[in-house]
């Protein structure tokens, strides 16, 4: 009977212990492009889908690669999908006949419009857009030291060419890279994304004033104190930044961060920080 006890003991114990390296366990990372993350376990890939099941699931789910922008393995390795869903076969492997090559200008970068969208409804802004592509053109400007032998294709020359070949923010991740250098004449770009959500709180602060008065008899004191609060509503904006380089097509940078500070152009902290660790930025 003893030994019976024992066994159970230790099977409770075994059984805690594999829960709880379950619930421990390292999860994949799938990053949509609609930039909605999913934490899960890939259990089989192909060149259209790929399969997984949500933590603590065993239902298999399957999504197309197409829907996909990066993977992040559990054991460390990333693979990115270039390929947007509306991309034909040929079109990954060679450039499209209507493609306007500009003249190449060697060891030129070109800042591309920025997505910027607002996570919970998806919807993306065209002047946000613009405004984030300035900044960070304007940012690789003031580094331009740093960036050598690097040369900052003019913002209005990328806008326009980019104009005249259809393409803006909305389908900008839709064109291919190869493509996107050939019509900018360009044989180095910087992508960047701006995803974010809004949150709202409030905070209470209270001042305290008043006056005192002495009796003559100097033992009685009597007070007339004044308590205001104020309520100051704050907006807190959240963003996940998706920071890519590519040179001669080949991407030679990717990463992904998040600012430290939820501040309305916090954003551009961690372009900063990303740029100063790019493989084009020497510290001088």
């Amino acid at each position: 009977m003893k030994n019976v006890k024992t066994l159970v003991v230790l099977f409770v114990l075994l059984s805690a212990c594999v829960s709880f390296a379950q619930s421990g366990k390292k999860l994949d990372k799938i990053i949509k492009r609609d930039y909605q993350i999913i934490e899960c376990t890939i259990s089989k890939m192909s060149d259209k889908t790929v399969e997984y099941s949500l933590p603590g699931e065993t239902m298999q789910i399957s999504l197309d690669v197409s829907q996909i922008a990066r993977i992040d393995f559990a054991s460390g390795r990333s693979q990115t999908f270039d390929v947007s869903p509306s991309t034909s076969t040929t079109a990954q492997n060679t450039s499209s006949p209507s493609i306007v090559s500009a003249d190449m200008q060697h060891n030129t970068i070109a800042v591309l419009p920025i997505p910027y969208v607002n996570a919970d409804n998806q919807q993306g802004s065209e002047d946000m857009a613009k405004f984030a592509q300035n900044d960070l053109y304007n940012k690789l400007l003031d580094k331009s030291a740093n960036i050598f032998p690097l040369t900052v294709q003019d913002l209005r020359t990328t806008n326009s060419l980019l104009h005249k070949a259809g393409i803006d923010h909305n389908n900008i991740d839709e064109t291919p890279i190869q493509d996107l250098e050939k019509i900018l004449g360009v044989d180095n770009i910087v992508a960047a994304k701006v995803s974010y959500t809004i949150g709202t709180g409030t905070t209470a602060t209270t001042y305290n004033s008043g006056n005192a008065k002495v009796s003559d008899n100097n033992k009685k004191v009597t007070t007339n104190d004044i308590s205001t609060t104020t309520a100051n509503n704050q907006t807190y904006y959240y963003y996940t930044v998706y920071f890519d380089m590519y040179r001669n097509t080949d991407k030679i940078y990717s990463q992904t961060r998040k600012p430290l500070l939820a501040l309305k152009d916090g954003w551009m902290d961690s372009i900063s920080y990303l740029l100063k660790r790019s493989p084009i930025y020497v510290k001088k």
